[in-house]
């Protein structure tokens, strides 16, 4: 289905601190770079909340009419355990290259008595296989942390060689902060204002130039055997912030459309990539941040200590459907700080057993042309900062609209091309298709690949005088009989 004049996409960008619109660097395509996951434990609901964020956008820009290509790293190995902003040097969240932390995956692999790799293997194939359950559409590339190495070692050497960087005495090789004028423009930290943060009392840090300058390359202790390689600076593993930077300039370039991550990112894994790649660039390479807001459950931020942490097995577990976790989510908008329930999910998982009934009985309908205001007003709210809210909405009045079910079922199949919700999931399972429309639907098939949409539309029509009613979505097209056809 083309789009006449597909709605524009305006996303609320962190920088500027306002709705815009989305320019893209090249006309008629988006390109898009996610932060992805450190894989050294089983992704919560809340991680999975925010990595949907890139499967919303991939949706509404393509069906806006966008070639988009999306980037999504995997953090296997310098994400330390202390990497939070919250504390340490004020900057990092680390007494980075001092060796008093730990790299994740290492303390990890450390607890269950395994491999590093093994772990991050194990906890990757994890985060793919929740992707799948809540059917997030996984980046068209996701590359490694520790396959990028020689591609982190280039935009450290870059950065010394453009003196933005230094080696400090203890060898490691950190960032030096004041070289970046505009430090501090993306959270809104200054500076001079971070050192409330450091653990050092004194004026000037024994190791670093300056309180806040940040590890790039880390000088590894002779006690780590694993995740380490030999550089010019000596045998050392990366520092988290320059693996985004050395993985999003390598695939996408210097001019990125969109970057997305989790609000708790911006500051100060976002603030200190945009200052290495806009350092590395000569310019400032992300044309919009676009940050998710926390989620609670039960009303208190999910940790191991409090015993609330959430995951998707979890949802199974407790026999409810995952995709009602889905529809939880699309049911508040992603800059919105959510506090998702039990009971939530319960009433969502009723939801869509409700809604896959009642597109199942629609099927059964002669088929009617889509209701296209209504996939106009959805996409556009899709389009409008991404108001899932507003959206699913749109979805219950249509649900309750007094319009022929044919119409109704031709209309949800593809407005959930925007939802990913399966909601004509149980539909045709165990109908026949009459003599004659498989023929057609694999010469439609055939057109839809060719672009020759003309022919797609003709061919349609034949198949729904068989009494047959085709569904294009993400996998390609689907088709169901309905018994009840008398074919002219």
């Amino acid at each position: 289905m083309s789009i006449e004049r597909p709605p524009q996409l305006r996303l609320y960008d962190t920088m500027r601190r306002e709705i815009c619109p989305v320019i893209s660097a090249t006309p008629g395509a988006l390109t898009v770079y996610a932060c992805g996951p450190t894989v050294y434990r089983d992704a919560h609901v809340g991680n999975m909340r925010t990595f949907l964020l890139l499967d919303l956008l991939r949706r509404a820009a393509s069906l806006s009419g966008l070639r988009v290509r999306t980037v999504q790293n995997i953090t296997d190995v310098g994400h330390m355990a202390d990497d939070t902003g919250l504390g340490g040097d004020g900057l990092g969240g680390v007494d980075e290259g001092q060796g008093d932390t730990e790299d994740r995956v290492l303390a990890e692999a450390r607890t269950e008595g395994r491999g590093a790799l093994d772990i991050a293997r194990h906890y990757e194939q994890g985060f793919r296989d929740d992707l799948a359950l809540l059917n997030i559409t996984p980046a068209d590339e996701m590359p490694r942390a520790s396959e990028s190495i020689e591609l982190m070692v280039a935009a450290v050497s870059r950065l010394i060689d453009k003196q933005h960087a230094y080696i400090g005495a203890d060898g490691t090789v950190y960032f030096d902060a004041r070289s970046f004028d505009s430090y501090g423009a993306l959270s809104g930290n200054k500076l001079e204002e971070l050192r409330s943060g450091t653990r050092f009392e004194g004026p000037e840090d024994p190791v670093k130039r300056f309180h806040a300058d940040w590890a790039l390359w880390k000088r590894a202790p002779e006690t780590r055997t694993q995740l380490v390689w030999d550089t010019p600076w000596g045998v050392g593993f990366p520092g988290w912030h320059i693996e985004c930077t050395a993985m999003s300039l390598d695939r996408l370039g210097s001019a990125i459309d969109v970057h997305i991550g989790g609000i708790d990112l911006r500051f100060p894994h976002h603030e200190d990539e945009r200052a290495q790649s806009n350092a590395i660039a000569g310019r400032e390479v992300v044309g919009h941040w676009l940050h998710g807001e926390h989620l609670l459950f039960e009303g208190r931020k999910m940790s191991k200590s409090s015993g609330n942490v959430v995951l998707v097995s979890d949802v199974i577990a407790r026999g409810f459907d995952p995709l009602a976790l889905r529809l939880v989510f699309l049911e508040h908008r992603y800059r919105q700080q959510m506090n998702l329930t039990w009971s939530e999910i319960e009433a969502a998982d009723a939801t869509l057993r409700r809604w896959r009934q009642r597109v199942a009985s629609w099927a059964e309908s002669p088929s009617g042309a889509m209701a296209s205001a209504y996939f106009d007003e959805v996409l556009g709210a899709y389009c409008d900062d991404l108001d899932t809210s507003a959206a699913v909405l749109a979805l219950r009045r249509l649900e309750r609209d007094d319009i022929p079910d044919g119409v109704k079922f031709e209309t949800v199949a593809h407005l959930d091309r925007l939802f990913g919700l399966d909601l004509a999931r149980d539909v045709g399972k165990t109908q026949t298709l009459p003599v004659g429309a498989q023929e057609l639907l694999d010469r439609r098939a055939t057109a839809r690949a060719a672009k020759e949409w003309t022919l797609s539309d003709s061919l349609r029509d034949e198949l729904a005088a068989l009494g047959v009613t085709v569904t294009d979505t993400n996998d390609g097209q689907s088709a169901t009989s309905s018994p009840n056809h008398d074919p002219v």
